[in-house]
């Protein structure tokens, strides 16, 4: 599990985002709705280990095997490129662009949010034996948490609004250590222990990731959740994106490039 260096992994993190940015079309797509399914994939799995268990500890222990093994196939996931292209840009690499980085965060976006569509719906098949019968127990969980995580934060106004929103800055300072800390190690075994720890606590803590929502609340408004699009919209996935984009951005994007990239002159001894 040989440890990489910051100044390292964090040169790796703005080669990362280059890649991304000059990426094909027809690979950002592919590579950003794989990454969706699978998160979704994973969603499902650690919300059937909560409601089976009754213990949510589990699920959240359990979720961060999609994420690991998302990143280890090489897909890309919107927090992520949150993170990672916007250093591309910042340390003016040749040709990088903002319509580049924007570019690259719409592609990702709609793979994403297309990848874990289609796992929503097959869930809902399976959730209803192919919409013949009422949801079992894990859809109806779905349906509430759809319902909670949109009408829920409008009843408090302005104040469900700032809470949405820093749950979504939050949940990406933690992704996105996650992301970069795939890049900390040379092996999977450290890939995998460095990627685990920040996602398990994201997942467990409830704050909002953009792509799991994505999976989420169409599944909700499938299964028959008391809620809208707009407020699905309105309430939780266009705060939650911003959310994110703050927290991966300024917690860990610029912050680690800051301090190991443009590193301040040393102190001279008195």
């Amino acid at each position: 599990m040989a440890y990489v260096m910051p100044t390292e992994f964090v040169t790796k993190m703005i080669d990362a985002g280059e890649s991304k940015i000059f990426m094909s079309t027809k690979d950002t797509l592919i590579r950003a709705y794989m990454a969706g399914a699978i998160l979704a994939l994973a969603a499902a799995f650690a919300i059937t280990i909560t409601v089976q268990t009754g213990q949510p500890l589990l699920g959240a222990v359990l979720f961060p095997v999609g994420f690991c093994l998302l990143y280890l196939l090489g897909f890309d996931l919107l927090t992520g490129v949150f993170t990672l292209a916007p250093l591309a840009l910042i340390d003016k690499r040749p040709g990088v662009t903002m319509g580049g980085v924007l570019r690259n965060w719409t592609l990702v976006f709609f793979g994403n949010f297309a990848g874990a569509l289609t796992v929503a719906v097959m869930m809902a098949i399976i959730f209803t034996f192919g919409f013949t019968e009422a949801p079992n127990a894990v859809g109806q969980k779905i349906g509430t948490i759809g319902e909670g995580r949109t009408v829920g934060y409008a009843a408090h106004g302005a104040a469900g609004m700032l809470t949405l929103f820093i749950r979504g800055v939050l949940c990406n300072w933690m992704v996105s250590t996650g992301v970069v800390a795939a890049m900390m190690s040379t092996s999977v075994s450290g890939k995998v222990i460095g990627m685990w720890m920040p996602i398990m606590l994201f997942f467990y803590m409830g704050f909002e990731h953009s792509i799991v929502n994505m999976f989420l609340f169409p599944s909700g408004l499938i299964l028959g959740g008391n809620f809208s699009i707009y407020d699905y919209l309105v309430w939780n996935e266009i705060p939650t994106v911003v959310g994110n984009l703050v927290g991966g951005l300024s917690f860990v994007g610029l912050t680690l490039y800051a301090t190991h990239v443009k590193t301040g002159p040393k102190r001279v001894a008195a």
